[in-house]
């Protein structure tokens, strides 16, 4: 019986954060941007950061000439450290168009993604800052939306919504579905801490250096940003697509680096903790708590829940673990339909585990694999 209460215990502990996000989501019922949207029409530079890139390249270059925006007010700052033929593909692309402006900074070595960054945001010239992976597409009025959301001058950066998961991932689209819910009401409440590679755009007079050996440098900088006093908000209504992987061995190795960079941004950010209004009172003390505690104590409860089902029912308690590894199983292959979203939040939780264990071993750093089999998703 000890066993029992203890699994109860830990099960409701574990989902009470949960609940009261719930609950104000419900008071607030958050909608839309909370931005004061007007046009505005300001210079733009498109940074993109590439490496080895030839196969896709061309494609998201393509991408960028159908913005619905002026050309002559958009610069595209390209930052390459590629081994293939990715520069030569984008010179040649730029060759015969007046329009957009190319930078083209030139790496003789790979020196991970922040250290480009930083690079390709100190010659960014234009109003407007937007930085996009290579390997997504993103709507048409992604730049007109953005804009609208930082013509307000308390917003100094906005991100978006991953519409389509490319490559059919239920699972990933589970949870950007929920996801996308809890950055609206972070948004509303003051500012969201995610932000996407995709598509994040920021005010050029609001961007700093981030750290060399970030894992997590969208998100980063717009925490840094929100510390020195602008709002940084999620709109669903700039839109993007990314590829993702469904298969659980394989969302692990893109799922788990991504947590550990958030898991140890928040803790460099801690101090942050109950400052700046409800960012830091709300929206980072709920992110700890579903980053770093909370996949923790999912994992003491399942523990403890097969302690107390075994137990109780002797051998016949081995089917409370049974059934979790089913949910695991039927979830990966989408199979779960109207609580498939559910596993989607499990399934990150599982990640956010694994990232905790590889920073407490001292893994990460700022290097990120190409995948080949999302290359050719996107494709």
């Amino acid at each position: 019986m000890n066993f029992l209460w203890a699994a109860v215990t830990l099960a409701v502990v574990t989902a009470a954060p949960y609940f009261a996000y719930l609950g104000l989501y419900a008071w607030i019922r958050p909608n839309g941007s909370p931005a004061q949207k007007s046009e505005w029409e300001p210079s733009v530079s498109i940074v993109l950061p590439t490496y080895n890139e030839a196969g896709i390249v061309e494609t998201k270059l393509d991408d960028v000439l159908a913005f619905d925006y002026p050309m002559e007010k958009v610069e595209v700052v390209v930052v390459d450290s590629s081994t293939d033929k990715t520069r030569e593909i984008i010179r040649e692309f730029f060759a015969d168009l007046d329009e957009p402006d190319l930078v083209l900074l030139e790496e003789d070595e790979r020196r991970g993604l922040a250290p480009a960054l930083n690079d390709a945001y100190e010659v960014a010239s234009n109003e407007m800052v937007v930085k996009t992976d290579c390997d997504s597409k993103v709507a048409s009025d992604a730049l007109r939306e953005a804009a609208a959301n930082l013509a307000d001058d308390e917003i100094a950066a906005v991100t978006g919504s991953n519409v389509e998961v490319l490559g059919g991932s239920e699972v990933e689209s589970g949870y950007r579905g929920v996801q996308s819910h809890i950055q609206q009401l972070e948004s509303h409440l003051d500012s969201t801490l995610i932000f996407h590679g995709p598509f994040s755009a920021f005010e050029n007079d609001a961007l700093l250096p981030i750290d060399p050996n970030s894992l997590a440098d969208d998100t980063e900088l717009a925490l840094k940003i929100r510390r020195q006093g602008g709002r940084v908000i999620f709109d669903p209504a700039v839109k993007y697509m990314e590829a993702s992987h469904s298969q659980f061995v394989k969302r692990r190795k893109q799922k788990d680096r991504r947590g550990m960079g958030l898991i140890r941004l928040l803790v460099q950010h801690r101090d942050a903790l109950g400052g700046y209004a409800n960012y830091g009172k709300v929206v980072l003390p709920f992110n700890c708590w579903f980053m770093i505690i909370s996949p923790w104590l999912m994992t003491a409860t399942l523990v403890v829940g097969t302690g107390a089902a075994v137990s109780m029912f002797s051998m016949g308690g081995v089917a409370f673990p049974l059934a979790v590894g089913g949910f695991a199983y039927l979830g990966q292959k989408d199979l779960l339909g109207p609580v498939q979203a559910l596993y989607s939040v499990f399934d990150t939780q599982v990640s956010l585990l694994r990232a905790s264990v590889e920073l407490l071993k001292g893994e990460g750093d700022g290097m990120w694999d190409v995948d080949s089999e999302l290359r050719e998703a996107f494709e």
